[in-house]
């Protein structure tokens, strides 16, 4: 049975599906020949990450598809109800990149605080002939200890980011429509943890008290979930980090909250119109900036290619018994 992983898969994926039994072809095909080969080559299960999208032309196309596989958390790139209702299993990797990107929020978070996402542009341009003015300009960051992180989005990403937020010593709250509370274990050395009972709050208690804000919700259907009012109701000062999907920022709203310091900076990894994302988001000198890479660690990516085997020899197996 023939597997197309058509926006990659990692070596340990690979391996576990060919012990598996199955043949896996890792071509990058054309979105608009994805159809046609699989159709060509008799391929079984389709496997994407956030490139290729899935959409009903595809599922109706394919009447030989019996697996959707999303490598990662969310699925927006998959019409997923539909292809379900055509007797398509779709499958993703909900917990197995979730750390990858709470360190994501992490990185850009301690990049905002101590100001290195503009001192990696002016180092090299001035660091030779302006060193202590830049001392001086860098000199006042400040620390996460002690700070209230609001965590928008509770489910596991928004969790693994409370995990590594407790055992930075800051306060954290969360706002979740879906989770009323959840205790977070925060391991240490030798077999030590603790367990932190959090209860989710409003999202505007979440907007008033936080000295940081960082989203893990799903792409929105009815209008962003900060825009120009929530970010009024923010503390002057606040960072704002999304690591979630693009849309949930009114980026308009963005550019004039850090214009006026309402907002001091934002950690963006998703945009509102990937792949090209507005220039004046990305030439603004208090954005710090990645595309796209949330879920892009070594480690992450090995979790998420023996996981989608796992399942997918599952769901295989129970078929064929």
């Amino acid at each position: 049975m023939k597997i197309l992983a058509n926006d990659g898969i990692s070596k340990s994926g690979i391996i576990a599906l060919e012990d598996a039994g199955f043949e896996v072809i890792t071509t990058k095909v054309a979105q608009e020949q994805v159809a046609n080969y699989i159709n060509t080559n008799d391929v079984a299960v389709l496997l994407v990450r956030s490139a290729t999208k899935v959409r009903k032309d595809i599922i109706d196309a394919c009447p030989g598809l019996k697996i959707i596989g999303r490598g990662g958390v969310g699925m927006d790139n998959i019409d997923v109800e539909y292809a379900r209702e055509k007797g398509i299993h779709v499958i993703n990797t909900p917990a197995s990149s979730s750390d990858s990107v709470a360190e994501l929020v992490f990185a850009h978070l301690f990049t905002g605080v101590r100001f290195l996402h503009d001192a990696n542009r002016n180092m090299p341009l001035e660091g030779d002939t302006n060193f202590e003015a830049l001392k001086k300009a860098y000199a006042n960051g400040i620390e996460l200890r002690g700070k209230t992180l609001g965590i928008i989005g509770f489910g596991r990403i928004g969790r693994s980011v409370a995990r590594v937020a407790l055992g930075l010593g800051m306060r954290v709250i969360a706002s979740d429509k879906f989770v009323g509370e959840a205790a977070i274990r925060v391991d240490f050395y030798n077999g030590q943890f603790i367990n932190v009972d959090i209860v989710t709050e409003p999202i505007e208690q979440i907007l008033k008290e936080a000295d940081f804000i960082t989203l893990h919700v799903p792409a929105q259907e009815g209008g962003y979930v900060i825009g120009k009012p929530e970010f009024e109701t923010m503390k002057n000062g606040v960072g704002i980090v999304n690591a979630s999907r693009g849309g949930v920022i009114d980026e308009v709203a963005l550019i004039e909250a850090l214009d006026s310091k309402k907002v001091a900076f934002a950690g963006l990894d998703v945009f509102e119109n990937e792949p090209t994302p507005a220039i004046q988001v990305l030439m603004h000198p208090n954005v710090s900036l990645t595309p796209h890479i949330g879920a892009a660690t070594l480690e992450a990516q090995d979790r998420i290619g023996t996981e989608l085997a796992e399942q997918i020899a599952s769901l295989l197996k129970t078929e064929n018994s």
